[in-house]
């Protein structure tokens, strides 16, 4: 009878090492890695050794760097999802397409299970755990964590359980801030940062972005075209998604843009801190929603607002590959039919300033902003309006003023 395989969901770092034996020891499996590429830059370099050396009989790296861009980026940044109003959701965002691909691969390998490291305490578990069982409820999931097997429970003991099964890495026991990196952003948690109190030290934690106090003196201009929500050119350079995002991380990062310091309310339950870095998302993000203030008359945008909302909450969630995840993106891109045009930006010290902003679908009328009376407008006309308008509010007064005689 031929081996049962898994497929491990694989970053390099020692937990994820760690599994590759207790995988074999505990299950008896023939592990296969797998190593997503979201656009983590060279935390990849050396992973095949790595893994092998571990006791994996295969090693994949599987790039879904434009489909994290163009299915899962774009459609948050159209519909301005947020959550808690500061995270650009740039870990949560990357989690279904990771679980997307991990299913591809134990469907191309003929696996019967789909390993992960994330901790028993965080959101990853869920993200990765609803993806798998929305796109195969058939195949069984182990997460180390959570395992009545699993009895590391600190970097020593994990590194001491490598040694014994003949693995020597060059890992640390020493403490270190808890990282992500994607394209999109890179997060951190950890160290002094447990403690709500304490200011970040971000002369020794930020890497994609320079402290505002020192970005440059002199500000930069930026400019941004989209075609229905979805960018298109940096500074007159037409680039895919991708390339347009990685251009404005550099810019970004250099002018001190996209840093926020955020105690999140976990799905789990509890509360946690950690510092985001999104540089060329905050960009993106707000050049996108300057076009809209100038296309969507008021009721879209109010409702659109709050479907953005339930978009950044069902991403947090894990809940991507639902129907209501559907629908909303249903809605928000039925909006972006008109959000074309052109937004300039001034970047300075942290700050994005607005620059100028055009649109062949502008609302804006000039003439009807204007203090000039013009043809569509008679001043006059605003009296029967504020009469209906205010009618229920004087309705209210006159009974209330009556029941007090």
């Amino acid at each position: 009878m031929a081996q049962e395989k898994v497929i491990l969901a694989y970053s390099g770092g020692l937990d994820t090492t760690a599994i590759i034996p207790w995988l074999k020891e505990n299950y008896n499996y023939e592990v296969i890695c797998c190593c997503i590429d979201c656009g983590q830059g060279d935390e990849l370099d050396g992973l095949e050794e790595r893994a092998k050396l571990s006791g994996a009989s295969k090693l994949y790296i599987e790039d879904i760097v434009d489909d994290f861009c163009d299915n899962y980026i774009v459609p948050c940044v159209q519909a301005g999802a947020v959550y808690e109003n500061k995270y650009l959701l740039g870990t949560a965002m990357a989690r279904p397409g990771i679980a997307a691909k991990l299913v591809e691969i134990a469907r191309k390998e003929g696996a019967t299970a789909i390993c992960h490291g994330a901790t028993g305490k965080g959101n990853d578990q869920i993200r990765f755990e609803l993806g798998i069982k929305a796109l195969a409820p058939d195949i069984k999931i182990i997460a180390a964590w959570r395992s009545d097997k699993w009895n590391l429970q600190s970097r020593q003991e994990e590194i001491d359980y490598c040694k014994a099964h003949g693995i020597d890495l060059p890992f640390s026991a020493d403490q270190s801030y808890s990282r992500d990196r994607n394209l999109w952003h890179i997060s951190h948690e950890g160290l002094e940062l447990e403690d709500p109190a304490t200011e970040p030290n971000y002369d020794h934690l930020l890497v994609l972005t320079t402290p505002p106090e020192k970005a440059p003196e002199t500000p930069e201009y930026v400019t941004l075209t989209f075609e229905k929500g979805v960018p298109t050119s940096v500074n007159g350079k037409k680039m895919k998604v991708s390339d347009i995002i990685k251009e404005l991380n550099v810019i970004g990062g250099r002018n001190g843009i996209g840093i926020i310091d955020i105690v999140e309310n976990r799905v789990v339950g509890m509360k946690s801190r950690g510092v985001y870095e999104t540089p060329g998302g905050t960009i993106l993000m707000e050049a996108h929603e300057q076009l809209e203030e100038l296309i969507l008359d008021r009721a879209t945008l109010e409702v659109k607002k709050e479907m953005g909302s339930k978009l950044a909450q069902v991403c947090y969630e894990g809940k991507w590959f639902t129907p209501l995840c559907d629908a909303i993106q249903a809605f928000v891109k039925s909006t972006q039919e008109y959000v074309t045009g052109e937004v300039k930006i001034k970047l300075y010290k942290g700050n994005i300033i607005k620059a100028g902003t055009t649109s062949p679908y502008s609302l804006y009328s000039e003439s009807l902003a204007s203090f000039t009376t013009g043809d569509l407008y008679d001043h006059h006309d605003a009296e029967g309006f504020i009469t209906l308008w205010g009618l229920p509010l004087k309705v209210r007064a006159l009974k209330l003023a009556e029941t007090q005689k």
